[in-house]
This record gives structure tokens, sequence and C-alpha cells, in this order.
């Protein structure tokens, strides 16, 4: 059989990855290597899902470049859980292509036990699906590594200085920028100082005070002046004093009477 597979990756770069065991190791899909150092890097477990069935190989490959820059490998595996086996020879070779390098496949496989109960659809169908994951490994092991990201050093930031709502300068408003102009507001201070009983019994007073002052009679009431001490020590001792003359005037005019019978 033959098959081809696409690989962004220029071919000069696909030809150091075949000519690595260990990276032609890395891009087998599902391949579970030796645990022995000593062993191939090539050698291990490899589990094939054909048709219906999935079956563990346990076996080994080779890879061996060519002189017209293609690569051969060569493998063989027995099942895990049977008596079966298979084998495998493969020819790689490399066409640069725009973008990229085309990657051909070609050789041939035999194989007993159980990939002999599918049919060949199936199995041709499990190798392409295989050779696929194959050659999207070697891209990935061909691809460059990153560079390594320099961060540079940030200085240290100075700690800027706290201020609170109280130090900052707050820009002055529009009423600020003519200060001495005049504004006219109206607020009843007692609607503001004053509950509203007290406030209605104030407002009917000044109103009863103003008729007062009208009539020119002195003020009553809340807001009436307090008398000062010169006039209210004369106000009692004219209210001590009125009775004291009615008493003696009384007594008087009796006794004119008395003395008028006499005579």
């Amino acid at each position: 059989m033959e098959h081809e597979v696409f690989v962004p990756v220029p071919a000069d770069r696909l030809q150091q990855v075949l000519g690595d065991p260990e990276q032609v190791a890395g891009a087998v899909p599902g391949l579970q290597r030796d645990a022995d150092e000593s062993a191939s890097p090539l050698s291990g477990r490899l589990k094939v899902r054909v048709g219906g069935h999935t079956i563990t190989y346990r076996g080994a490959a080779r890879v061996a470049p060519r002189g017209d820059g293609s690569f051969a490998i060569e493998g063989e595996g027995v099942e895990v859980r049977g008596g079966g086996s298979v084998k495998l020879s493969l020819l790689v070779r490399l066409d640069s292509a725009d973008d990229g390098t085309k990657v051909i496949f070609s050789g041939t496989g035999a194989g007993e036990g159980r990939v002999a109960e599918s049919s060949p659809q199936a199995v041709e169908g499990a190798v392409r699906r295989l050779l696929d994951r194959f050659a999207e490994g070697l891209g990935r092991g061909a691809e460059p590594e990153s560079e390594p990201v320099v961060v540079e050093p940030v200085e240290p930031v100075e700690p800027v200085e706290e201020v609170t709502v109280f130090e900052t300068d707050v820009p002055p408003s529009s009423l600020d920028e003519d200060a001495d102009a005049d504004v006219d507001v109206d607020v009843d201070v007692e609607d503001i100082l004053v509950p509203p009983a007290e406030a209605a019994h104030a407002r009917r007073t000044m109103i009863g005070r103003s008729a007062e002052e009208v009539d020119h009679a002195p003020p009553r009431g809340r807001y009436a002046p307090a008398p000062a001490a010169d006039s209210m020590s004369t106000s009692a001792t004219l209210r001590w004093a009125a009775p004291a003359a009615a008493v003696v005037l009384a007594s008087a005019i009796v006794v004119g009477r008395a003395l008028r019978r006499r005579q």
C-alpha cells in the first residue's frame, strides 16, 4: 500500500527527526516504551484498534537511512494476549512542497491471529490512521523550540502618598466665582427651627402684635418687652398705696359726718 501525508514542516527538519531513534519513538502514537534503558528506543507495547477490536502487541522496530534521502522502517510484534503476530516493512520518502513536506509511505505488511479476523478494509483503515498520526508526530518533533521569554526587571515604584478627602483641593463652584453677588434665599426660619405648632402660634402672635403696634398700644403676649426694675417697684407701691388712701379717705368722711351731727 501507499499513503501520503502533508506536514507543514521543511523536509530537512523531518530528516533530522527520522535520523534520531528517540524522536521517532516519540512520534509513534500509543507506544509504551520498555523501562529497560538498554533496550531499543523503538521497543515496547503498542495498542492498535482494528475494526471493533483493540489489540496490544509487544515488539520492536528499526529505522535506517538510505542513500537517496529516504528511510526504511522494519518492525514486528506478537499479541500480548493471544498467539497472533504482525510484520511491517515501510519506506518513508520526503518530498518538499509549498509551505511544508509530503511524507510518502509505501510498504507491505502481514499478520495472523486476531488481526486476520478483521476485513482487509478494516485493517487498511487502521494502518492509514496509524500512519497519519505518526506523520503528525514527526512534524511536532521537527518544530523549532520556542525561544525563552526574557523578562526585563521592573523598577520599583515609589509609594504614593495617601491624600484624604479633607486634604484635597476642591475646585470652586459656579457660586464661588461671584462671591460678592447678592443671593436672595426665601427661607422661613421658624419652619426650620420651630416645631409646626409653635410656628403657627408665633404667626398668630405676630399678627396680633402688628395690630397693637398700629393702635399705638404697648405689645403684649410673649413678644412684650420685660418691664424695668424701677417700673416694677413703682407699680408694686401703687398697688399698696391705693387701698390705704381709700381707707384714710373713708375714715375722714365718717369722722366729718360724726362731727357735723354733734354740732
